[in-house]
C-alpha cells in the first residue's frame, strides 16, 4: 500500500466517523445561514493577480514531517492576504497534514481573498463541510476518484457555488475533466511515493493544451508542489499557467507571510 492508498483508507474512515456524529441533516440545520453565502471566485482572482499565487497553509507532510507545528491561522492567513497572494489553500486533513476544519473556519473570518479546502474529498458531505466552514473553491484529486465520482462531486460543489480546482499528475487523467472544473492543477508531487519533479508541469503542458484546443471554457491551468524559485513561477507563467500553488516554500520558515511577501516582491 502507498502513501495515497494510505491516505484514502483513513480518510474513508474519518468521514464515515463523521457522518455518524453529525448526520448530514444536521450539518446542514447548523451551517443553514452559509450555504447562500456569495463566493469570491477563486479563478477569476488568479486570472487578473500579477503574481498567481495560491499560498498554503501546511503544518506538515507525510514526506517531510513537521514544517511549522505552531503555525496558527490568525497569525499566518492576513499576512499571507497583505503580502500579495492571490488565494489561499488550506489543509484540513489532520492526521497527515496537521490541519483541521477548524483551520478553515478561523480563515475564513481573517481574509476576504478566496479559500481552498484542500483535503482528499471523497464525500459529497465533505463538500457541505466545506460551503459551511468557509471554503469558495475544493480540491478534487484524479488519483483518489473514478471519472463518474469525479463529475458527480464537482456537480455538488458547483450546486453550492463553490469552484473546482482538478489535480492531475499525468496526461492519463485529462479524462477526468468535465464541465465543472473551473481550474486543472497539475501536481509535480506523486501522491503514491512523494517524489517531487516541478518538470512535471513543463512536461504536461502541450498535452494539456492539445487536450483543451480552443475550447472556450477551458480549466484556468495552476501548477502545483516543489515551486521554490521566482525563476520556476516565470517559466511556468511563460508556458501558460496562472496559478501556481506554493505551501512549503513559505510554511518551512520563521515568517511565512515575510517569506511570501518577499518572494512576490522578487517575482514581479
Amino acid at each position: 500500500m502507498d502513501i495515497l492508498e494510505q491516505i484514502i483508507a483513513t480518510k474513508r474512515i474519518e468521514v464515515a466517523h463523521q457522518k455518524e456524529a453529525i448526520p448530514l441533516r444536521t450539518l446542514l440545520a447548523m451551517g443553514n445561514d452559509r450555504l447562500d453565502r456569495n463566493s469570491p471566485s477563486m479563478r477569476k482572482a488568479l486570472a487578473a493577480s500579477p503574481s498567481g499565487i495560491i499560498a498554503e497553509f501546511k503544518r506538515k507532510s507525510p514526506s517531510k514531517g513537521w514544517l511549522h507545528p505552531d503555525a496558527e491561522i490568525t497569525d499566518i492567513l492576513p499576512l499571507y492576504e497583505q503580502g500579495g497572494a492571490a488565494a489561499c489553500s488550506i489543509l484540513t486533513d489532520k492526521v497527515y497534514f496537521g490541519g483541521s476544519l477548524n483551520d478553515l473556519q478561523k480563515a475564513r473570518k481573517q481574509v476576504d481573498i478566496p479559500l481552498l479546502r484542500k483535503d482528499f474529498i471523497i464525500d459529497p458531505y465533505q463538500i457541505y463541510q466545506a460551503k459551511i466552514m468557509g471554503a469558495d473553491a475544493i480540491l478534487l484529486i484524479a488519483a483518489c476518484l473514478t471519472t463518474d465520482e469525479c463529475r458527480e462531486l464537482a456537480q455538488t460543489a458547483h450546486s453550492l457555488g463553490l469552484e473546482v480546482l482538478l489535480e492531475i499528475h499525468s496526461s492519463e487523467e485529462l479524462k477526468y475533466l468535465n464541465q465543472h472544473i473551473d481550474l486543472l492543477g497539475v501536481n509535480n508531487r506523486n501522491l503514491g511515493s512523494f517524489h517531487t519533479d516541478i518538470n512535471n508541469s513543463f512536461r504536461l503542458i502541450e498535452e494539456i493544451k492539445q487536450y483543451l484546443g480552443d475550447k472556450a471554457t477551458s480549466p484556468l491551468l495552476v501548477a502545483e508542489s516543489g515551486i521554490s524559485q521566482t525563476n520556476a513561477v516565470k517559466a511556468l507563467r511563460a508556458t501558460g499557467f496562472q496559478g501556481f500553488l506554493i505551501g512549503e516554500t513559505f510554511m518551512k520558515t520563521g515568517n511565512p507571510g515575510l517569506t511570501l511577501s518577499n518572494f512576490i516582491q522578487e517575482l514581479l
